[in-house]
């Protein structure tokens, strides 16, 4: 199916997640949700070409601070022969003019993790669905406040988390779901991923040559790299989490109740930055955030996890998934799953086979769909995910306490660290509606 004759025939809504009240009302036109983009930098381009793709979406305006943003943005426009939306720009506040201008239904995040709570915030309370790239928010007051805009707005807002929707991660659930690792009681996740050519450039090319950061760097090195100078924590914990707190039913009958985090010495960045320009004065700089950072969280129901971060040191990409079970095993890095009575004992079995024989439903029906969309075929389904539940008035698949959960590990492990390595209560943000709600995450391919 090409993408442009989209979907035509979606079911209506996803099993078990309630409708939202249908006082709303969206300025959709001929069928389409109006939709804008706040951040148009490399990550923001990226959704705004899924979105081009589709022919029940009209991009209605974008919103950034750099005029090279804004053209390459136009490019994607012209190449697709699309017109143009408007453009906002000129200050930090511009997407406020954005967001009481223009009749949108739903807002796409893409900015710095430093503004990504108050855009959020002012969204919803303009009355629209928020799709955000990760983080939340910077202090754990930060995500109580999203989870108070969202909740006296009725607004939905969701944590753009794309390897919640990576195959393999979907296969693994849909066997667990049907009970192969019996029961579950450890699992592990993190984001293991050398970012040296992304936390510094030359100015010129967005990765692989140069070592400068702040104002003299593009893109992510402009505003990334200043975090791994000045905090030291897991900085980027929704990569592992997002997936994984969806085997045990965090927020939905399970709850994490305490977190505590270890970091180790900083020596990766300072030692990258010499080798490349040996003497640069970036290669002297106290980098606070240590090269290793592991956060071990307690489950309410008894399970256990552990996040790793580890992004400072030369290493093939890895999420690092480990889900353990009473019956069986899985090990991403292994590429490797292992069940009692049905695999060898003691033996690996390549992990290929059994993703291929529990294959998830949606990755059946749409994988087409998502085929060329960027990180195998995952941003097309987060993206798809938060579309549809605009369309269809729904709560999204990744909720605002989902959202908050996996990212606050940001603020709770850096806290954690400082204290010397005390362990701290994980809050609660459903206040306590954990104990009653029903997990309902990809059931199925339905509401997709």
């Amino acid at each position: 199916m090409d993408r442009r004759n989209f979907i035509k025939s979606t079911a209506i809504t996803t099993a078990g997640i309630g409708v939202l009240s249908s006082t709303d009302l969206f300025a959709q036109t001929n069928g389409k949700i109006k939709i804008g983009f706040i951040g148009v930098g490399l990550r923001g381009r990226n959704h705004v070409q899924i979105a081009l793709h589709r022919d029940d979406l009209e991009i209605v305006a974008v919103c950034d601070t750099q005029e090279e943003s804004l053209a390459q943005c136009r490019k994607q426009f012209n190449e697709k022969g699309t017109k143009l939306p408007k453009e906002y720009t000129g200050g930090l506040d511009a997407y406020k003019k954005m967001l009481s201008s223009e009749k949108l239904d739903a807002v796409i995040i893409a900015t710095p993790w430093q503004f990504h709570k108050d855009q959020a915030i002012d969204a919803m309370k303009a009355g629209l669905y928020v799709g955000c790239e990760v983080i939340a928010g910077l202090t754990v007051q930060d995500h109580w406040d999203v989870v108070k805009a969202s909740e006296e707005t009725g607004k939905p807002y969701m944590t753009l988390e794309n390897v919640a929707f990576r195959r393999d991660v979907l296969a693994v659930l849909n066997m667990h779901r049907q009970g192969l690792f019996g029961e579950l009681l450890h699992l592990e996740g993190g984001y293991q991923h050398d970012l040296r050519e992304v936390l510094f450039n030359d100015g010129k090319s967005y990765y692989g040559h140069g070592v400068e950061y702040g104002p003299k760097a593009l893109s992510e090195a402009q505003w990334r790299t200043q975090f791994n100078i000045d905090q030291d924590g897991d900085l980027y914990p929704t990569h592992g989490l997002g997936p994984i707190m969806q085997f045990v039913d965090i927020n939905k009958g399970n709850r994490f109740t305490h977190i505590t985090s270890y970091s180790s010495k900083a020596r990766g960045l300072a030692a990258y930055v010499n080798k490349v320009s040996p003497g640069h004065p970036n290669s002297k700089l106290n980098y606070k955030n240590g090269d290793i950072t592991q956060t071990m969280l307690q489950c309410a129901n008894g399970e256990t996890m552990l996040l790793t971060h580890d992004t400072h040191l030369p290493r093939p990409y890895s999420i690092g998934f480990r889900v353990q079970g009473t019956d069986g095993i899985w090990m991403d890095v292994a590429k490797g799953i292992h069940i009692e009575g049905k695999s060898k004992p003691h033996t690996w079995d390549p992990a290929d086979e059994w993703v291929k024989k529990y294959d998830h439903p949606i990755w059946k029906k749409y994988e087409e769909l998502a085929t060329g969309s960027g990180h195998g075929g995952m941003d097309w389904f987060v993206f798809n995910a938060f579309i549809q539940a605009v369309k269809q008035k729904v709560q999204t698949p990744i909720d605002v306490y989902d959202s908050v959960t996996m990212s606050a590990v940001f603020p709770l492990s850096t806290e954690s660290i400082k204290k010397g390595n005390k362990t701290l209560e994980f809050p609660d943000f459903t206040k306590g509606k954990w104990k009653t709600k029903k997990n309902t995450f990809m059931l199925d391919d339905s509401g997709m």
